[in-house]
């Protein structure tokens, strides 16, 4: 009697089940997410933008090539960086192990831009690197080579310092889950550790790589600061030239178009890329992963090669900026930064909460009920990521407009009461250009995680009784915590640092600490500017100190 009881309780595993509400609830958070791209897309085609035609002409082969070499580099500096340092400290045990682990996130909390104001400044003719190497040597300007940092090598050196955190957040999340028993078969067949790290772990950890990589790449097209203070022209900086210098919206509306068509469709041949190929474990085993000792030269390569990166992009430009906010500072009272920063704080929290919850929903329905429509809404929704922040908020406003104006003649119609704004310049427009800008973010780190579960996990779960949400709830979850916490860290940092879309939709007198930095680094009274920036770099601090305890304690 009991194994038939068991048998009518199995859910019927052949028949297709019907998506939930909250399935279908995840097209429709895609939906809203891609609003102003759309808006962004309605105006490429309803503007005729009479300066693209000169724009294909003229700067576009530039723009594309250099937007082209700018990606490949930070792709392969800020990958080999963050997959190699997340293995090293994940397999190999030497001094200081612990202390890089928390370190190698540091420069996450630094924006790019603010990178480049230091290394510019401190390799500058008349900086303190060349002044102190003319007077130790006596060489005069011209007698000696030094390596020219407005360059487009330059600027990938500085994206690629604080972007390789999103690699290596990931990558090593991935490595800590991967079955041990692979890696110990490998070491037994005589590979050592970098042979396992190529040939085995890696190939794991490819979808973890790939999002990572894709982060990094998305934010390097979107980036203008860091490429604008360089000098190099790229998809950004026309969109730029041409929305606010030329005054023609179409023809920026029509070049984020094709960035975006260029961003798509290097994730299409990702994906497809992968094939039927899966990536999660085929074993229960899972014995805790026991890193091997180094000693010697092996010891000194690895502590080598995983201080390289934070000693550049963190120790100096946070030491130049400490003693540039020692010696001078902004000028400002000190209590007049505490609006500031709870601005940034609020702003920040409220960000990365919804857009875990966002992208939990959405990875989890296209998991549980997959189809074609959630996966490329789910790949629309993404591509946010990569537009210019200043559009994005162009592109909010315009929806949001659109629904004031509706709202307030329909209340002007009918009860002779005018609502206004409610919503366009407020914190509720902010927050979600926000969300258009980083839900790409924590639905690729959301994504990474569950790619990594055994779907025998969820059947088993079912098996045993559990509804869907029941075997979500009390299985699922739990093992992807820390991709959720990396999500949540990951957005929050980011919001930290946003800058065009703050200046564009933030409610009237109402200043975050990135708003600041702007204000004081665009009149290059860098040394002023240091104040506010080493605040962005000690709040952005503090959820990184929270991930780093949640990694230890899954360690």
């Amino acid at each position: 009697m009991a194994r038939n009881i068991t048998l009518e309780r199995l859910p019927p595993m052949a028949r297709r089940r019907r998506a939930p509400a909250w399935a279908w609830g995840s097209l429709l958070v895609a939906g809203a997410i891609t609003a102003p791209m759309l808006a962004v897309a309605l105006t490429a085609v309803s503007l005729p933008g009479a300066s693209f035609l000169h724009i294909a002409t003229t700067t576009l082969p530039e723009m594309l090539r250099n937007s082209v070499l700018l990606a490949l580099l930070v792709g392969l500096m800020a990958g080999s960086a963050g997959a190699v340092s997340a293995w090293i400290v994940s397999t190999c045990d030497f001094r200081g192990r612990r202390v890089l682990e928390v370190a190698l996130l540091l420069p996450m909390a630094i924006p790019a831009y603010l990178n480049g104001y230091v290394y510019t400044w401190l390799l500058d003719v008349a900086g303190p690197v060349q002044e102190t190497f003319r007077s130790l040597t006596g060489l005069r300007y011209g007698q000696y080579w030094m390596p020219e940092i407005r360059s487009l090598p330059g600027a990938a050196v500085m994206l690629a310092m604080v972007l390789y955190p999103y690699v290596y957040l990931l990558c090593r999340a991935a490595f800590l889950q991967q079955s041990v028993c692979l890696l110990e078969a490998s070491r037994t067949l005589g590979h050592g550790l970098p042979r396992t790290f190529i040939h085995v772990a890696l190939p794991l950890a490819r979808p973890a790589l790939a999002a990572g990589i894709g982060l990094a790449l998305m934010e390097t097209l979107a980036d203008f600061g860091t490429v604008q203070h360089f000098g190099v022209r790229t998809f950004t900086t026309g969109i730029y030239e041409a929305w606010f210098g030329m005054g023609d919206r179409g023809a920026a509306a029509q070049l984020s178009v094709a960035l975006l068509g260029c961003v798509f469709l290097a994730l299409g041949l990702e994906h497809i890329s992968r094939g039927g190929r899966r990536f999660h474990a085929t074993t229960t085993r899972h014995p805790p992963l026991r890193p091997v000792r180094l000693h010697r030269w092996k010891q000194a390569a690895a502590i080598l090669a995983c201080a390289m990166p934070v000693l550049l992009g963190f120790v100096v430009p946070a030491a130049a900026l400490a003693w540039l906010a020692v010696t001078a500072g902004d000028p400002l009272d000190p209590r007049r930064f505490l609006p500031f920063a709870i601005n940034s704080l609020v702003l920040s929290s409220i960000t990365a909460v919804l857009a875990v919850m966002l992208a939990a929903m959405m990875a989890w329905a296209a998991r549980m009920h997959p189809s074609p429509l959630r996966h490329v809404a789910n790949r629309i929704a993404a591509l946010g990521y990569a537009l210019p922040g200043s559009v994005i908020a162009v592109g909010t406003l315009v929806p949001f407009g659109v629904f004031d104006n509706v709202l307030d003649a329909w209340m002007r119609q009918s009860f002779g009461v005018s609502t206004g704004l409610l919503l366009s310049g407020t914190i509720v427009a902010l927050v979600f250009a926000y969300l258009v800008r980083f839900l790409a973010v924590a639905l690729s780190a959301v994504e990474s995680g569950l790619a990594r579960l055994r779907p025998s996990l969820f059947a088993a779960a079912r098996v045993l009784g559990r509804t869907p949400g029941q075997a979500v709830r009390e299985v699922e979850l739990p093992l992807a915590r820390g991709a959720l916490l990396t999500a949540g860290v990951l957005v929050f940092v980011d919001t930290m640092k946003e800058l065009p879309a703050t200046l564009i939709v933030r409610p009237f007198d109402f200043d975050t600490l990135a708003v600041r930095l702007y204000n004081l680094a665009s009149d290059e009274r860098l040394a002023e500017a240091s104040t506010a920036a080493l605040l962005i770099v000690v709040v952005g601090l503090l959820p990184v100190a929270a991930l780093t305890r949640a990694m230890r304690r899954q360690d």
